[in-house]
């Protein structure tokens, strides 16, 4: 297939009042707009049911858009979705290769679809399995991958033909802490290398660790966008988790209304970005309660997540 050429100062992804209406007028999405642009490392994050999963699926030509317009790095989807297609690389959430397939095979004959030649697509290959570890499988049959190691073959035959924009739904689900980790270090090399990124993930660690920018999109609308930091600053309040020297039966009685008991030893509170935490301490302290340790909770953008998504903690499909 012949290169696309690519506009200077253009979007890697612009998409413009999409709307979808599936049959019996359920309405998956509202006309959200989107932009990504090159060389980001984007998160789209949403609860089951928000959107994401019928945007993908727009993308890659799965579902009929209802109304709107996309552009993948300048490239009309509609009008020339063969070419805007070749731009973009997509790791769906679903393992869907051939089990009975050697792994090397997988990748090289999917090359075969963008036009890349064998000669060209074999080394190519083979860097790729190196990078993701894959390499001493290559003439092993697919099924026998464990399925972390599958979820990676997913991620080589998606590059195959060197895509702009890589599409990732779920890239790690399943897959266990160690073998997260070091997708993670690859998939972080790759964005640093100049490929655009879009991540889809129930892992919201995985986008706060990762992404720069990022998009929530609840009940077919985008309710957020934008870079990480300005949207975590929009979160007015602050959560700590207070390790405790001695357990507790019940909650003490502070001088805040969002407080809960995690466990015996830890007390988790919400306070107001700029409130003085020396009332709280000296309560504790006529209570007898001695304080071991204090620290923020880790995951602020979880709490936005669940700020603009009323509270569901799903943030999966």
């Amino acid at each position: 297939m012949t290169q696309v050429p690519i506009p200077d100062k253009v979007d890697a992804l612009e998409i413009r009042g999409l709307r979808k209406i599936y049959r019996h007028g359920v309405v998956a999405l509202k006309g959200i707009d989107l932009t990504v642009q090159p060389g980001e490392f984007f998160a789209l994050l949403g609860p089951n049911g928000a959107g994401k999963t019928t945007t993908i699926g727009i993308l890659t030509s799965l579902v009929t858009k209802t109304d709107g317009s996309i552009r993948v790095f300048g490239v009309d989807h509609e009008r020339k979705s063969a070419e805007a297609r070749a731009l973009m690389g997509v790791v769906p959430q679903e393992i869907n290769f051939n089990l009975f397939e050697r792994v090397a095979d997988i990748v090289i004959n999917q090359a075969g679809y963008y036009g890349v030649p064998r000669a060209i697509a074999r080394p190519r290959c083979q860097k790729l399995l190196e990078g993701l570890d894959l390499w001493p499988y290559r003439d092993a049959m697919a099924r026998t991958l464990s399925g972390g190691f599958k979820r990676r073959l997913m991620i080589a035959r998606a590059l195959i033909h060197e895509p702009r924009l890589l599409i990732l739904d779920e890239p790690t689900a399943g897959v266990d802490v160690e073998m997260r980790h070091e997708t993670w270090d690859f998939l972080r090399a790759l964005n640093a290398s100049g490929t655009t990124i879009i991540l889809t993930t129930h892992y919201l660690e995985e986008a706060e660790l990762l992404c720069g920018r990022l998009a929530i999109i609840h009940q077919g609308t985008i309710v957020a966008q934008g870079r990480k930091r300005d949207l975590l600053d929009l979160m007015n309040q602050q959560t700590y988790i207070l390790d405790l020297f001695d357990p507790l039966e019940a909650l003490p009685d502070l001088p805040i209304r969002n407080i809960r008991l995690l466990d015996p030893h830890q007390i988790e509170i919400v306070i107001d970005r700029n409130e003085d935490l020396n009332p709280i301490f000296e309560a504790l302290a006529s209570q007898h309660i001695r304080i071991q340790s204090l620290r923020n909770k880790s995951n602020r953008l979880e709490e936005l997540f669940l700020h603009l998504t009323g509270g569901t903690h799903d943030a999966h499909a």
